[in-house]
């Protein structure tokens, strides 16, 4: 490992040399490696060929990564540093950030590696290849952070943030955004902590006053760096969270309306569930009108039917006054039931139960069939076969019944997970299967042959 990391450091000359020579991480000659790595077989003809050295050598590494031999991969990555004097322009100019990639791949596993090293690494391929300047700072920030070091992540991002090349400097620009938005998540982690410390002081104090003032130097800094980025089409969650935080906190409410409104409505931005999760948090505690609510979740919902917001939803169109949220909030449960994830929600199930006795005592016996009609040929076996009555009684007796009421609404007393519940002489069940069978004997949607 400390051959690999001086590999780094060393000029290149020197780094010639041992591409020559062919060592490994641990000082070693490795002849069989040499032998590989400068000749290859054509038809048991030896030729040398850098093209094909430099391909070898690259598939070599690759194997050793996905076998997660660390060490092994450091070992070739010696003889791959040659790629940077390719003949060809192409393979040149795109070889340091393969180098990178696979470097820093390398070393993030490496059992001998540390941050030193790491940085080490990042500092040299900075610069070798001046367009991978800011993607390295990037992700070394990034990596400087996972290691809980705020301020050499900071001081990383401060120098890329003034990183300039001509006229290049001027296609990476987002990137550029996105240095200075990671430094504004820095900013903000710091506000963030003022806050907590402004939240046990006395406004009386004298201390209370000099804490706010910090925050908002903190605060403005953070904005400018968060605002540039979030105008950019892309998927900002942490920036867009921590902006809008900021701008409740010092009661610009039309100012993160308009942040969180743009950033799940605009049509230059792609399709994200978060967006709409943010607007409807953020107008929920605004108290705004269910009817405000209920648009957001609606579009939520054709995103991700299995959202565990969609259970909130059900809830607001069940108590709403309009006849069409209640055969939508019919929709939305079996809609959430579809999915596998959601087959052992008790409450779902619970919900499912209880609406069904209501949709048909308020005679919608329509609604029940609709959601039904798409279903009868795989919910049985996908919710009500025996295999899950027996599983959902031994591992959670509550949701076998509530599955086992719904199954006698939709299937009938002679479906087979309701016959194997029912067999259990579970008093809860045959209390509520009493109320149920009043609300459902003038209604059948029975399959009979199941």
């Amino acid at each position: 490992m400390s051959d690999f990391s001086g590999e780094l450091t060393r000029p290149m000359a020197e780094a010639d040399q041992v591409e020559k020579s062919m060592l490994s991480g641990t000082g070693m000659s490795i002849p069989w490696l040499r032998k590989q790595m400068e000749t290859v077989e054509t038809g048991g003809k030896k030729e040398k060929d850098f093209a094909k050295t430099t391909s070898a050598c690259l598939g070599l590494i690759q194997e050793a990564l996905l076998k997660h031999q660390w060490e092994k991969a450091a070992e070739y990555m010696h003889s791959y540093f040659q790629i940077l004097e390719d003949s060809d322009a192409g393979k040149r100019q795109a070889a340091p950030e393969i180098i990178w990639r696979l470097g820093s791949e390398i070393l993030y596993y490496h059992p001998k590696s540390n941050v030193e090293t790491f940085s080490t690494f990042a500092d040299r391929m900075k610069n070798i290849g001046v367009m991978n300047y800011l993607k390295i700072s990037l992700q070394h920030a990034l990596y400087l952070l996972h290691h809980g070091m705020l301020e050499d992540a900071n001081r990383s991002l401060s120098q890329a943030e003034t990183w300039r090349y001509g006229e290049k400097s001027s296609s990476q620009d987002i990137l550029i955004n996105l240095v200075q938005a990671y430094k504004g998540l820095l900013q903000y982690y710091t506000w963030s902590k003022k806050k907590m410390e402004l939240s046990k002081l006395d406004e009386e104090d004298y201390a209370y006053g000099t804490a706010t003032q910090n925050m908002r130097s903190h605060s403005w800094k953070t904005s400018v760096n968060l605002s540039a980025l979030i105008q950019i089409p892309g998927v900002w969650d942490p920036f867009v969270k921590s902006y809008v935080e900021m701008l409740e906190f010092y009661g610009d409410q039309d100012g993160a309306r308009e942040v969180l409104t743009n950033y799940a409505y605009d049509e230059k931005f792609p399709s994200n569930p978060n967006a709409h999760v943010y607007l409807y948090n953020f107008l929920k505690r605004e108290k705004a009108p269910k009817e405000k609510l209920i648009s957001v979740l609606k579009i939520l919902y054709q995103i991700v039917p299995s959202h565990k917001l969609m259970l909130e939803f059900h809830r607001i169109l069940r108590n709403s006054d309009k006849e069409e949220h209640h055969k939508l909030g019919l929709e939305v449960l079996f809609a959430i039931l579809d999915f596998a994830g959601c087959t052992k929600n008790i409450t779902a199930w619970k919900y499912l139960a209880k609406y069904l006795k209501q949709t048909l005592m308020g005679n919608h016996l329509a609604w029940v069939q609709d959601e039904w009609r798409s279903r009868k040929n795989w919910w049985p076996s996908f919710h009500f076969s025996y295999f899950w009555a027996k599983n959902d009684w031994t591992e959670d007796k509550a949701l076998a019944c509530e599955k086992a009421l719904v199954a006698g609404i939709l299937l009938g007393k002679g479906c087979r997970y309701f016959r194997y519940v029912s067999k259990q002489g579970h008093q809860g069940l045959k209390k509520k299967m009493k109320r149920m069978n009043r609300a459902v004997k003038s209604y059948s949607i029975v399959d009979p042959g199941l």
